[in-house]
């Protein structure tokens, strides 16, 4: 198990250094997210000895359950579909949540940070490619509601997250990616002097590599990093 996951890791490392050469980027300007829904404990446990402090859960029960079974200094990202009642559960430990679709989820977190005494940095989710299975607000959404985003107290949004269509060809999803960044860019030209938005989750195993091109800082990987081991 040690050696396979070893030799996914640093394949991915490899990939992630040669889409910085092509795009003209510094590798450490892009943050490897390892996705560990489908992943067991030891698995996890190996990807921290190897380096990885970054990672993702989708479910609040299991990512509370895996976050107290790890080292306190990872950095734990949410990335599934949060319920405004579950809020509570994960945001003690979160250090990013990616998955912010709709305003009134953000006044949720904010009220719930402002009790704890925390201030959450969060990504708006964004349905680029208009598919009805994702998650996420069209793009028209957050350009019509992004003063009223701004104004939400107790958070710090620093930037977008969207999911592109699957498909065997990663270069579908160049356009999606590509729209992210310049809706990133356009919000940014119309944002309040608190905020910053530097971030972009976008790629996942199959167009990570795409997603770095356009400019994605959070690469969410799971099944590349996997891939081999056994259940």
């Amino acid at each position: 198990m040690a050696d396979r996951l070893t030799d996914n890791l640093q394949r991915v490392n490899a990939e992630i250094a040669t889409a910085c050469g092509h795009a003209g980027r510094s590798p450490n300007e892009v943050t490897l997210v390892a996705v560990t829904k489908s992943a067991e404990l030891a698995w996890l446990r190996r990807l921290v000895e190897l380096g990885v402090r970054d990672l993702a859960e989708n479910r609040p029960q299991q990512f509370v359950e895996r976050a107290g079974l790890l080292p306190a200094d990872i950095h734990w990202h949410f990335i599934g579909h949060l319920q405004r009642n579950k809020v509570k559960q994960v945001l003690s430990r979160t250090e990013l949540i990616h998955s912010i679709d709709s305003l009134r989820l953000l006044k949720r977190i904010s009220e719930v940070a402002a009790e704890l005494a925390l201030r959450p940095r969060v990504l708006l989710e964004v349905n680029v490619s208009g598919e009805a299975a994702k998650d996420g607000m069209p793009v028209y959404e957050i350009n019509s509601q992004w003063d009223d985003f701004q104004a939400v107290p107790h958070v710090d949004i620093v930037g977008l997250m969207t999911m592109a269509p699957l498909t065997d060809d990663p270069q579908a999803a160049r356009p999606v990616f590509r729209e992210l960044r310049q809706l990133r860019d356009s919000l940014a030209g119309r944002a309040a002097a608190h905020i910053k938005l530097t971030e972009l989750s976008m790629g996942m195993s199959g167009d990570f590599v795409v997603a770095i091109e356009e400019g994605a800082t959070l690469i969410r990987i799971g099944s590349r990093l996997f891939e081999g081991l056994k259940l």
